[in-house]
């Protein structure tokens, strides 16, 4: 299965994951409400770590026990609610 740009496969190849940095904590936050307006709705929830200004999420379809159509497909949104704010793509919760 393909992956959307900037996404990569977890460890264990059972999720896709990526990171994002902002400006400051209420943009993360405000991203991170528009991430889960859209994912219940989806009803597909993604797995995520707040740390000040960064994100970090996990895309898994636990029922599957791996990635499918429904993670890229919101990976794909994801990366479509960061384009318009300016989000950059950072690594890990823990990289610099």
């Amino acid at each position: 299965m393909d992956i959307p740009d900037g996404w990569t496969t977890s460890d264990d190849g059972k999720a896709i994951e990526k990171s994002f940095r902002f400006k400051d904590f209420s943009e993360a936050f405000a991203f991170l409400t528009r991430v889960a307006l859209h994912a219940e709705k989806a009803d597909h929830h993604p797995e995520f770590t707040s740390a000040w200004n960064r994100l970090h999420f996990r895309l898994t379809t636990h029922d599957a026990d791996g990635v499918t159509g429904r993670d890229t497909a919101l990976a794909e949104v994801i990366d479509r609610l960061a384009r318009p704010s300016g989000v950059q793509a950072a690594g890990g919760i823990g990289e610099a």
